[in-house]
């Protein structure tokens, strides 16, 4: 007996999954898995290898579109070949997609191209903002996570590297880093 589970995610935490959960249910899915992490790769999305390791021979792999399971073609032909190596299958539930068949594979392929297209091209925007930022003296960068006036007092008092990495919990580098600076 096969199963339809599905797939929903956002990219952040102050998005929702409530109207791709809904969406999911309506079209039969009697597991949905959700969550919120970037697309960008698999790294970090726990429910979705979860749900790759669940699926069984006739199971379907439900999203709602395609840009919710990869934005790179290289993922979502892994996940792909993963799904067929386990003799299930994707649907979308707004896109024609339906890797049970010719047609709906093509439209896979191709709206993979597309989302790793739209992916590259939000990066090359970004990017532009932040060198025109730069010029314009209005980026500064993230903001710094270590305390460098801390990192001097812990030096001052005799504490090495490692010691003063360990009880800060950051990298050795940062704080060689920060010595190589001073002298």
């Amino acid at each position: 007996m096969s199963a339809i589970y599905g797939y929903a995610r956002v990219s952040t935490n102050d998005q929702d999954n409530a109207i791709q959960v809904a969406a999911l249910r309506a079209a039969g899915c009697t597991i949905v898995r959700e969550e919120k992490a970037s697309g960008t790769t698999m790294a970090k999305r726990s429910e979705l290898k979860q749900l790759l390791e669940f699926l069984r021979p006739g199971d379907v792999l439900m999203v709602t579109r395609i840009d919710r399971l990869a934005r790179s073609i290289g993922d979502l032909q892994d996940i792909v070949r993963a799904l067929k190596a386990q003799g299930a299958h994707l649907k979308a539930t707004e896109q024609p997609i339906d890797t049970g068949t010719a047609a709906g594979k093509a439209f896979l392929d191709m709206l993979g191209v597309f989302a790793e297209f739209e992916t590259n091209l939000r990066r090359e925007r970004q990017m532009e903002g932040i060198e025109k930022a730069k010029k314009a003296g209005v980026y500064k960068g993230r903001r710094k996570s270590i305390d460098d006036s801390k990192i001097n007092e812990m030096i001052r008092s005799g504490m090495g590297a490692s010691e003063i990495a360990k009880s800060l919990n950051i990298g050795r580098a940062s704080v060689y880093r920060l010595m190589s600076r001073q002298t």
